[in-house]
Order: structure tokens, then sequence, then C-alpha cells
């Protein structure tokens, strides 16, 4: 369960029993998925490259593959929310809510 408050649930690419996920490409694949679902329901117009989507983002964390989904996906695209909760679950991937914080600026 995801908390209310939470802005951001990372999807890691490490198991609950701590083994690495393959194939080592899955964070893109599912944010390729994903990248349809986008906010204001825009479309990928034609011509133009493909993006990920603001609510789904692969990237990673101290090493480890990591897919970024935002919490606003849940209420703009339930079924799409599910699909990605569902795929964690599924795969027994690691998943922590939190929110990304900026970086700070460096000092002089």
């Amino acid at each position: 369960m995801v908390s209310p408050t939470a802005k951001q649930v990372f999807i890691q690419g490490v198991t609950q029993s701590g083994r690495t996920f393959r194939p080592s490409d899955w964070a893109e694949r599912l944010a390729g998925v994903m990248s349809q679902f986008r906010p204001g329901g825009g479309v990928v117009r034609q011509g133009s490259h493909i993006a990920y989507s603001p609510w789904c983002v692969p990237t990673v964390m101290n090493g480890v593959k990591v897919v970024i989904v935002h919490t606003d996906l849940r209420e703009a695209e339930p079924m799409a929310w599910d699909f990605v909760m569902h795929f964690a679950r599924d795969n027994d991937l690691q998943v922590v809510e939190g929110c990304l914080l900026p970086d700070r600026p460096a000092k002089p």
C-alpha cells in the first residue's frame, strides 16, 4: 500500500531476496510501455520523438536500476497505476515510497 502523502514510488531492480532483477533493460522497457500516460492526456505527435512520461521515469540510484513512478498517475490513470504496481509485486521487486528532493547548491 502506498501512503497518500508520498509523491513518488521507487520500484527497485532488486527482488525481496536481494537478487538483481533481469533482464538488465527492464526499467527502460517498463517506462517505455508507460510513456503514453502523461499529464493532460498528451499524446506523442506524429513525427516527434518518443519520450518517457514524467510519471514513470527509469534511472539508476546507487548502482541499482529504478523506475520512479509519480503518484499522480494513480489518480489520472488508475489502470496504468495498477499495471505498474502489479508488475512490481508479480516480480517480487522492492518498492519504496518517498519523494525526490532537489540537489543542494554547491557551497562556494
